[in-house]
Parts: structure tokens; C-alpha cells; sequence
């Protein structure tokens, strides 16, 4: 049994953008050497075996074959269970109302410390937020459609690639590692 891995593709099947279909990115990954390849909901998350490749190789293999199977640059972000569990348990808003209000941006890489602070300085109506060197961690009261702090100005106020799930996603994809 190889090392198991989380993949979260950023920006597929989204208004209409980069459309994949999941049963054709379960076989193109299979056909890299991918196993017990797993999709959730239409979004682009993975669940697989690596075997003993190195994460930073996976992750790169697996934007190859997604830019020459359908044309179009993904970025893929891989975490392990343990990743997650860490992330999702540190959550400073879980005492709080409406876990499913809950939000977490993936960090591809940790933003540098003064464009934290820069950003810490900003305040959202209705949106709480949280930076870690991983992650960005979101309360959206009115729902993250509806959010100014979304994934695109996260990035852009970092400088660093991100990709946003709900807590809903993140408990399921940890659960289907386990099954």
C-alpha cells in the first residue's frame, strides 16, 4: 500500500470553466499509475494511493496529465490525512454557530509574514478569518457565495496559489481515506 493523498484541483467545473468530467479524470489519473482513485462532487477532489512517488512529483504528474488530457492548467493541491486533521481541528471557529458556515483556504505555499499583517488589518462584514502558514480559515455568516474574502482576493492579498473547501468536503474526503 502506497501513501494516500487528498487532491484538490483549484477552479475546475466552475461556472462553466475547465469542465472535466470525473469518471475521465479517475481514468487519466489511473493511467499514470494513480490507485484507488476516488472523486467527490464535481469540484475536483481526489482521494488516491500514491505508491511511493514523492508528493511534490505527484503533484506535478498530475497537472501534466490534466494539461495534456484537457487543455487547460489546474493547480493541484496534495494533502495527507494528517495535513488535514491538524488543519481541521486547529479550527479557531469551531465553538462557534453553523459549521457549515466554515471555510478553509489551502495555502500552496506560507505567505510572507508583512503581507499577513498587511492583511490582518482588513475587516469584512459578516466574515470572520483566521491566517496560518497552511491556511486561511473563514467564518462566512452569510455564506461563502456571498463572501468578499473569497479564494481570488486571498490569493491576490498573499501572493500565494490557494484553494477553498467547505468543512463538509474536508470531513468527507478524510472519511473516504478511512473507507
Amino acid at each position: 500500500m502506497g501513501n494516500t493523498y487528498i487532491g484538490l484541483l483549484r477552479g475546475i467545473n466552475v461556472s462553466g470553466q475547465k469542465k472535466i468530467k470525473m469518471a475521465e479524470l479517475r481514468r487519466v489519473l489511473e493511467e499514470i499509475g494513480l490507485q484507488k482513485v476516488k472523486t467527490y462532487i464535481q469540484s475536483g477532489n481526489i482521494v488516491f494511493e500514491g505508491g511511493n512517488i514523492e508528493q511534490n512529483d505527484l503533484q506535478r504528474y498530475i497537472f501534466d496529465a490534466i494539461y495534456q488530457n484537457f487543455g487547460f492548467e489546474v493547480p493541484v493541491f496534495l494533502l495527507n490525512k494528517e495535513e488535514i486533521e491538524h488543519v481541521l481541528n486547529k479550527s479557531p471557529f469551531m465553538d462557534t454557530d453553523g459549521e457549515n458556515r466554515l471555510y478553509y483556504v489551502w495555502l500552496r505555499t506560507s505567505p510572507k509574514h508583512d503581507l499577513v499583517e498587511q492583511f490582518n488589518q482588513h475587516q469584512f462584514k459578516h466574515e470572520d478569518y483566521f491566517v496560518t502558514d497552511k491556511c486561511v480559515y473563514l467564518l462566512c455568516k452569510n455564506g461563502y457565495g456571498r463572501a468578499k474574502l473569497n479564494n481570488n482576493y486571498i490569493e491576490n492579498k498573499l501572493k500565494v496559489e490557494a484553494t477553498t473547501r467547505n468543512r463538509k468536503t474536508m470531513l468527507k474526503l478524510v472519511e473516504m481515506i478511512d473507507s
